[in-house]
């Protein structure tokens, strides 16, 4: 690696360690103004953000991205008030740091308290969504956490603008500018040097595809909060409501295909067939979608054969897999095989059947008649995420402000001694 990479990353991180134990002591009250202000940067430099933003999608678009990649690229007014909406939401939570998560009396004469602290520094490196600068910026800002991003090269340019926005509601509320920094190069060198920084980084998450994740999660020596890919499946059992499963099925594919909680397998339960038909099937395909399938669906006019890497794979795509199955539990096998542990969907008013898929199947957001697409920290109340952490250790599903702290023991005692 060159030189200058890790020459760049030790300042950046220096920074950042300095940031981070300024920001540990930060009062919630400054905190939640840096947040309203940053909001209210982003709102007022929005023709800014949406000019950079062209030039980041004239520049896909010539390097050919999908247009499922395009759309993660893609800013308009509504999806920057949507940004603007998650920044005053996170600023307006309850502060998780210095929350008291358990307390209790020892015979010894001893007082102890389990309390929520920061992380330290983090590192995001994350691909073509803009959005996530100002996401991953004000969660770490709100849970105390100083920021590093490494933003894809696709979004560099509205990136480097939302970062901007951020910095205005740092200084504006007169908190260090390092507390949240933007890696300043499109070099993939930096990511490199991120993943190696372990005096400067506490841990990395890493937002993006299955090639990204999979590079660090193979290179990093820095802690990783997994986020693997999002192989959803949708089950619609053999008591599942037509109209609920009709509207479901179609929203968790069509609503946003280039999002993580986009349905990428669809599973039905042979005797919901028997009565019903390919209607999910013939729905999917009106609304555009390219259903890959076999056996029986492939009598269904449209449809087209799947390949054995069709099943398990996350197409990001108008498109589908899609297989007909003997009930749940031939349902949760197929899953177990072929899911990411991200997020899977039953569609059933069978309470019994519902319990036996939350229980059998281990992945970080398990939903019963809800679309896959609510998988989403937004929609869980949390302003915004960092990620969807696939991952068993420290955070799972939706990661959020109170996520992104660890915990420290207060033990107060009275002269106490040990005999």
């Amino acid at each position: 690696m060159d030189g200058q990479f890790t020459d760049m990353m030790a300042e950046i991180g220096r920074k950042a360690r300095a940031a981070a134990a300024e920001l540990a002591c930060a009062s919630s009250e400054r905190k939640a103004a840096a947040l309203i202000a940053a909001a209210d940067a982003v709102w007022r430099r929005r023709t800014e953000i949406l000019d950079a933003n062209t030039l980041d999608l004239d520049a896909g678009e010539q390097k050919g991205l999908t247009p499922a990649m395009l759309d993660r690229l893609r800013l308009d007014d509504n999806r920057l008030r949507g940004i603007v909406d998650a920044l005053r939401q996170i600023a307006e939570q309850k502060d998780p740091v210095g929350r008291i998560l358990a307390e209790w009396d020892r015979p010894s004469g001893l007082h102890i308290q389990r309390v929520a602290t920061p992380l330290g520094v983090v590192g995001v490196i994350y691909e073509s969504r803009p959005n996530v600068t100002a996401d991953a910026g004000a969660l770490c800002l709100k849970s105390g956490n100083a920021v590093i991003l490494r933003g894809g090269s696709e979004s560099f340019e509205t990136s480097e603008v939302i970062h901007s926005c951020m910095l205005d509601g740092l200084k504006s509320a007169n908190l260090p500018e390092a507390s949240i920094q933007f890696i300043p190069t499109r070099d993939r060198e930096m990511v490199t040097a991120m993943l190696q920084a372990t005096a400067h980084i506490d841990v990395i998450v890493p937002r993006g595809g299955k090639g990204l994740v999979g590079l660090v999660q193979r290179e990093a020596r820095v802690p990783v909060f997994a986020h693997l890919e999002g192989i959803c499946h949708v089950y619609a059992d053999r008591d599942a409501d037509l109209e609920k499963a009709r509207r479901v099925v179609l929203n968790a594919k069509t609503r946003r295909t280039g999002v993580c909680g986009a349905a990428e397998c669809l599973l039905i339960d042979w005797q919901f067939y028997t009565k019903h038909g390919a209607v999910l099937i013939e729905d999917l395909l009106k609304a555009g979608v390219e259903v890959r399938t076999e056996g029986e669906l492939l009598k269904t006019p449209g449809t087209k054969k799947a390949q054995a890497d069709d099943f398990g794979r996350e197409f990001l795509d108008m498109i589908i897999a899609a297989k007909l199955v003997d009930g749940v539990d031939q349902a949760i096998a197929h899953i177990r095989k072929y899911g990411s542990q991200h997020t899977e969907a039953i569609l059933t008013e069978n309470d019994a059947t519902a319990q036996r898929f939350f229980d059998q199947l281990d992945s970080a957001i398990l939903m019963r008649n809800a679309s896959t697409q609510f998988a989403d920290g937004g929609e869980f109340g949390m302003g915004a995420e960092i990620g969807i952490a696939t991952g068993k250790l420290h955070a799972r599903g939706p990661v959020g402000a109170e996520q992104l702290c660890s915990f420290k023991y207060l033990v107060t005692g009275d002269g106490t001694i040990r005999p």
